[in-house]
């Protein structure tokens, strides 16, 4: 590990999870609204939900969200759907604490070397 990845036990990552919860909803409905913002402006040149200001003012409050996690040391793997990862060690090997969007709870995890393909129900 580089010494600027922050390290989660399960107990530090799991007690996040509410937060991660609340915030993950946030940038659902902010992603949905600025996909289709985007598109019908790109479309029709107009939208109910506004013009190009609005646009712009979505698109920063998405990044405003987006930098809680990386200020936390988390690390957002996709946004659609919502993927994140928690750094973490697991019986001596570097593994990522995987959280996915509508996960009730932190529940799964994967070497960090096989990314999501290798995910596995955390012991």
């Amino acid at each position: 590990m580089t010494p600027d990845v922050r390290e989660f036990t399960v107990a530090q990552a799991r007690a996040l999870i509410p937060e991660v919860r609340e915030r993950a909803a946030r940038i659902v409905e902010l992603r949905a609204d600025l996909a289709e913002l985007a598109h019908d402006l790109r479309t029709s040149g107009s939208s109910p939900l506004g013009g190009r200001a609005e646009l712009k003012a979505l698109e920063a409050r998405l990044d405003e969200q987006i930098a809680w996690f990386t200020g936390q040391g988390i690390e957002i793997k996709g946004i659609a759907p919502f993927l994140i990862d928690f750094p973490a060690v697991l019986d001596g090997r570097s593994v990522r604490l995987c959280w996915l969007e509508g996960d009730a709870e932190l529940a799964w995890y994967h070497r960090t070397e096989l990314g999501f393909a290798g995910r596995r129900p955390l012991p």
